[in-house]
């Protein structure tokens, strides 16, 4: 299978800002984020398909990917090892064993490993420029969320278990007027009242470890909203009013 969306000469212009270095080990003050990143499901992937000049009617792509993505979903499941354009996906057991085991410990399971394919990555090395914009004013960034009990980047919430965030400008502290008012919420995204995570393990500016609410709904879409009355720039100046920030992700809670 080759890759001829007959858009091989365009090059790809993506605006990125700096932004904060979000991980506790980096060694330069900032990292590169793209600025517009819009989220498509596959409706809006096909919807696209005139934009490139894929002449395949869109309801077809539509079609044919979700068709695809379920045969590929039960292929993996049963053993195969997937190769497409863009990438590779096969499964993998986690962990370390003596060899007498006669099943999987509790708690482990199969998991996926995808990764982008050679070609698509040679394609991404030729074919993308970025434009720098600048550094991105905002104050604080959910950058990254792990989900500790399955290992899933952005994704998930296991009730009751730990999740580790990562970003910038995330440490929790006010004064005594907004101790009612600051904390990390999970905020339905079908609407209700937002739940108040419990236990805050460890609180810094680029680090929280919390404990997912109990309270969650299994199966429902959250986003997080972190809201603090410190200072994004740190040093353990508080402002004068409180700021939010939310993450631009959802995480699925999960029993």
């Amino acid at each position: 299978m080759a890759l001829d969306f007959h858009v091989k000469d365009v090059i790809h212009q993506i605006v990125a800002k700096f932004t904060h270095a979000f991980l506790p080990e980096a060694k330069k003050p900032y990292n590169l984020r793209a600025v517009h990143q819009p989220e498509l499901d596959i409706h809006g992937i096909a919807s696209k398909a005139d934009v490139y000049n894929i002449a395949t009617n869109p309801k077809v792509i539509e079609d044919g990917l979700t068709a695809g993505m379920e045969l590929i979903h039960y292929l993996v499941a049963d053993g195969y090892k997937i190769k497409t354009p863009l990438f590779n996906l096969r499964l993998r057991i986690p962990g370390e064993y003596d060899g007498s085991e006669t099943r999987l410990p509790d708690g482990v399971f199969p998991m996926a490993r995808l990764q982008t394919s050679a070609g698509f990555r040679e394609y991404l090395k030729h074919k993308v420029k970025i434009e720098f914009s600048g550094i991105d004013q905002s104050e604080g960034l959910i950058a990254e969320i792990t989900d500790e009990a399955t290992g899933l980047v952005d994704e998930a919430a296991t009730l009751g278990n730990l999740l580790t965030i990562h970003g910038y400008g995330l440490k929790i502290s006010c004064d005594e007027v907004h101790e009612a008012e600051v904390g990390l919420y999970f905020d339905p995204v079908e609407g209700g009242t937002p739940v108040k995570v419990p236990i805050i393990a460890v609180n810094e500016p680029r680090t929280l470890k919390v404990i997912v609410p109990a309270g969650l709904n299994p199966g429902a879409a959250y986003s997080l909203k972190l809201v603090t009355q410190s200072s994004a720039r740190g040093g353990g100046t508080l402002l004068k009013h409180i700021r939010e920030v939310r993450s631009d992700f959802v995480l699925i809670a999960q029993s």
